[in-house]
């Protein structure tokens, strides 16, 4: 960075340990990190406070959770039980051209930047970041296949439902360990790509006729497209893996119903890869304050 650069970071995971020690070490950048005092470790070169200690007016960015805020602006923290909360004052007070990092918005967090006119930047939404998180997401569906089969990878017959980012790599991953892939996707585009790369494609609106025929569902999609009519129709040893974001795509009532384990994957790249998924957002980041 050319010129002194404040910013705080609000919040976090075992994810942002990485982070702030990445950004740490960038010349001319001052951290500030508030919901950390419960951390056994401690940063060095970086400033531990409570919220009401910052000063909003000095700082050039403010890195909020991955998780960003619930509907009434708090923000959780793994590392405290101090109490934050992104108010229209708080955010009046930064200024003008201070960004916010999120992982991802919600209607709260998206109207506030709007209301006080700062620059909010959902970081899961960008591509390059979801397709590097694509990777440890495969390798935590992989290490659940393995914990809750007695059968192997190889030679499993394994649907994934949908081919954005991650079902990209998801079904790459699986393909690879010996497993055959069955991809379901709307697009036609998506259809002929599936099988380029010597896969099953499945249009996603037949899907309960392939289900009958699947050791693994996996689902991608962020909305509901695990129904009943493909549920009933998978063995009774089937799993369920739903990789999308809460509450994701599968009826996990019918499921649990008919005897069938459906699991709700929620934020694997933190669960199994923590240093790796926090070095991801901290290039990120690091790229996008250089371009400003």
């Amino acid at each position: 960075m050319d010129k002194d650069m404040r910013i705080a970071i609000l919040g976090g995971d075992a994810r942002y340990i990485e982070l702030i020690r990445q950004l740490q070490h960038i010349p001319n950048v001052q951290l500030f990190l508030v919901g950390y005092d419960r951390l056994e470790q401690s940063f060095t070169s970086s400033r531990q406070l409570d919220f009401n200690e910052l000063e909003p007016k000095q700082l050039d960015a403010v890195i909020l959770p991955i998780t960003g805020t619930n509907q009434e602006g708090h923000i959780t923290s793994t590392f405290s039980k101090e109490a934050i909360q992104l108010t229209e004052d708080w955010m009046t007070q930064l200024k003008e051209t201070t960004i916010i990092f999120t992982g991802i918005s919600n209607d709260y967090l998206t109207e506030l930047a709007g209301k006080t006119n700062k620059k909010l930047i959902p970081l899961l939404n960008r591509d390059d970041v979801a397709i590097y998180n694509s990777i440890p997401t495969a390798e935590g569906t992989i290490m659940m296949a393995i914990t809750n089969t007695d059968y192997t990878i190889h030679s499993s017959r394994v649907i994934v439902a949908g081919f954005g980012r991650v079902g990209h790599t998801v079904a790459n991953k699986f393909a690879a360990l010996g497993a055959k892939v069955s991809v379901a996707a709307s697009s036609l585009h998506d259809l002929a790509r599936i099988t380029e790369m010597g896969l099953t494609a499945v249009p996603l609106h037949n899907l309960q006729e392939y289900a009958g025929q699947c050791d693994i569902l996996i689902n991608t999609i962020p909305a509901p497209v695990i129904k009943k009519d493909s549920i009933s129709q998978l063995p009774s040893h089937a799993l369920i893996f739903d990789l999308a974001s809460e509450p994701g795509g599968t009826d996990f009532k019918y499921a649990e119903q008919r005897g069938i384990k459906a699991i709700l994957a929620k934020s694997l790249p933190g669960v199994v890869a923590p240093k790796t998924a926090g070095k991801i957002l901290a290039e990120v980041i690091k790229q996008i304050l250089e371009e400003v």
